[in-house]
């Protein structure tokens, strides 16, 4: 990887904790996501799940959706989906259908991981589509901020 593909992460994984941090404001699980295409962000969501009582609105399958709806395709060729924390097996597998080039994430999820920790749906050989995976991308600073909302949540 080139040092202004690091930096071009840094500064879209940056822009997906921004969103994580709204969902955190609202009370939800504080994970956020963007989707861009020729260096420009043309979809952001962070969860809703509490908000809409919806098991599915999490941050990677709202800004999925939201990108479809700005390209007006379900086949995101060419995008990179940018989250805060690693997806789940439900978002790894909407991220194969949607035919992601590229995911990028911060913080491991050991207990759910889809992009290598617990299984690697992404990469795996049977689908008809892998999708690069580049993991760990200011994943301090993106669990910092998990770490800080469980924290609040069990101390308040």
């Amino acid at each position: 990887m080139t040092l202004a593909q690091a930096e071009m992460d840094r500064r879209f994984m940056r822009e997906a904790m921004a969103q994580a941090r709204m969902a955190g404001e609202l009370g939800e699980v504080p994970v956020g996501a963007v989707v861009v295409r020729g260096g420009e962000v043309i979809a952001a969501a962070h969860n809703l799940k509490e908000a809409t009582a919806d098991p599915t609105a999490h941050a990677e399958v709202l800004a999925l959706q939201a990108a479809s709806r700005t390209l007006r395709s379900w086949r995101l060729h060419g995008c990179t989906l940018y989250v805060t924390l690693e997806p789940c097996v439900m978002c790894a597998g909407a991220i194969v259908q949607a035919r992601i080039d590229r995911l990028v994430y911060g913080a491991y999820d050991p207990k759910a991981g889809a992009a290598g920790s617990l299984w690697d749906v992404l990469r795996d050989q049977r689908n008809n589509h892998w999708v690069e995976v580049s993991g760990g991308v200011l994943a301090s600073e993106c669990g910092s901020l998990l770490k800080q909302f469980f924290t609040e949540r069990r101390d308040g």
